[in-house]
């Protein structure tokens, strides 16, 4: 089931220009973000980060032709201090344990090393839109810096799209008593308009592409409201050198 989600997912990214035109201006700003050095990318999905950064180890639960490994981000098969960057995109809120995945990056990240996340975003804006239209769970009832056993059965593409909120905002004093190590180096609201009206990978756009530019422009003007209208979040963490 997750192989064939993942394969439909590539096909959309093929066929869906406005998903590449918005998707290549977060991948660029993931990428001006790297430090020299390896990079890991888990939940890589589509492995679509290797256009911008070739020479990413891009890597998932499931195995699929255009991955380079199969890893889970809560047990990294890799030893200690031995990579410059691990990148999450759309995949923090799918971990089952994200203690288990900080705990797992402060191992195998060098001194200096980073953690790149691009995640969903929950503002005034976007909750409805997630919340209703959107398969996905937003439950703000979850403690996602609790531990608590594996659960059997649980699927992979289970998820709670609040997480990434949860952990930066409402709970980042929690976050940064437990990681101390990790400094916050980027904490960036972003995709207002464009994003929502794209239909991402599961529905029909709403916006010409001949548009998305304009629109993008409208949202660096509107950047100071990003708390309200944001549909995505950027954050960098940064392991103490």
């Amino acid at each position: 089931m997750s192989n064939e989600i993942l394969r439909q997912h590539q096909a959309v990214w093929q066929s869906k220009p406005i998903l590449r035109l918005l998707y290549t201006e977060w991948y660029r700003e993931i990428v001006s973000w790297l430090q020299p050095g390896q990079t890991l990318e888990v939940g890589g999905g589509t492995g679509n980060l290797k256009e911008f950064a070739p020479s990413v180890v891009c890597t998932d639960i499931v195995k699929l032709p255009w991955l380079d490994a199969v890893a889970d981000a809560q047990q990294l098969p890799f030893v200690s201090d031995s990579l410059a960057n691990i990148v999450l995109f759309d995949t923090l809120h799918h971990l089952e344990n994200v203690r288990y995945f900080f705990d797992e990056a402060l191992r195998v990240l060098q001194p200096g090393g980073r953690v790149i996340i691009m995640d969903p975003y929950i503002s005034v804006c976007s909750w409805p839109v997630y919340h209703f239209l959107h398969p996905e769970p937003v439950d703000f009832r979850q403690d996602p810096l609790a531990l608590s056993p594996m659960q059997p059965g649980r699927k992979p593409f289970d998820a709670n799209q609040a997480i990434s909120t949860i952990l930066f905002e409402r709970s980042s004093r929690r976050f940064h008593e437990l990681y101390p190590s990790l400094k916050k180096l980027q904490h960036h609201r972003l995709a207002f308009f464009a994003y929502p009206l794209s239909g991402g990978f599961d529905h029909s756009s709403l916006l010409p592409v001949f548009l998305v530019r304009p629109v993008l422009a409208l949202e660096r003007v509107l950047r100071l409201l990003n708390r309200f209208l944001a549909f995505r979040v950027l954050v960098v963490l940064e392991k103490d050198k």
